[in-house]
């Protein structure tokens, strides 16, 4: 069984001056993987500048835009189709035992094949007061462990939107204990590195009708690997494994490589911005 999913991206942008010159890039663009399926996607914006697609440095697919005349107002839409399947998220197994797993991790093959996403960033690092704020227990599985840090994540921080940015650091997320998915995602990444664990930093669009927690526009998750498994998917905000309610867009170290818009905009003056997401579902 299948489910069919409608994705309705709006943003508009309103400048008190002229701008004479600006380019973006968004990452908005649902992947096509083993679980889901993108079949159709609309792109225009009000200008009527051409789109430029490009695949970025993760293999995921962007649109690039830049007009070539001048604008005080600019509006974008986007329209995405896709179907997914219907997956169970505990539907894997894990065939090594824990002792060979936790071998696993020290082994300096498996250090080099994920270094990329062992390493802490700007946005991943723990303070130095707090690098004991969670610990694996070595009685457990990793799987379980990781069950527990979606857990801890999700109960150390309470979701409220407007008290960060996408510039706060993970000092004031656990000093201050409140921010939206992007905080609980970095908070979750960070831990699970520091115990050795891959993690990378997941942007996508969830279908909130089941009453989850995310952010208006679009919704951040994490991936961790687990030795001779692979890649399972924690959604800390919400506690739960990804589901058939997430739709994947793209994955990075952290929010900066998986930012929905960057660009430059030549102009001076006072700047507004719109943003709209709607996610339909239905069964196919």
């Amino acid at each position: 069984m299948s489910l069919e999913y409608s994705i309705t991206y709006n943003t508009k942008n309103t400048y008190e001056n002229l701008v004479h010159s600006a380019y973006w890039q968004f990452l908005i663009i649902p992947a096509t993987n083993d679980n889901q399926e993108l079949v159709e996607i609309k792109f225009e914006n009000s200008l009527g500048t051409n789109n430029e697609f490009s695949i970025n440095g993760y293999g995921f697919e962007t649109i690039r835009i830049s007009p070539k005349k001048e604008f005080n107002e600019i509006e974008f839409k986007a329209h995405f189709q896709l179907l997914k399947k219907d997956v169970n998220p505990f539907d894997f197994e894990i065939t090594s035992t824990m002792e060979a797993d936790y071998n696993k991790l020290n082994s300096l093959e498996f250090k080099v094949d994920h270094h990329q996403f062992l390493k802490d960033t700007h946005f991943t690092t723990l303070p130095q007061s707090n690098q004991a704020i969670f610990s694996f227990d070595a009685t457990k599985s990793i799987f379980e462990n990781l069950q527990d840090l979606n857990k801890f994540t999700h109960e150390h921080l309470y979701f409220k939107i407007d008290v960060t940015d996408v510039k706060t650091t993970l000092k004031d997320i656990i000093t201050n204990k409140h921010g939206v998915c992007q905080d609980f995602s970095h908070l979750f990444c960070a831990i699970a590195r520091a115990n050795k664990i891959p993690a990378r930093y997941v942007s996508g669009y969830l279908d909130q009708g089941n009453g989850y927690f995310g952010d208006s526009q679009m919704h951040a998750w994490t991936e961790a690997y687990i030795p001779t498994t692979g890649w399972v998917g924690f959604d800390p905000t919400n506690n739960l494994l990804v589901g058939n309610n997430h739709i994947k867009v793209c994955h990075g170290k952290d929010y900066q490589d998986c930012s929905p818009l960057k660009g430059v905009v030549y102009t001076e003056g006072q700047n507004r911005t719109q943003y709209s997401v709607a996610v339909n579902s239905q069964q196919q």
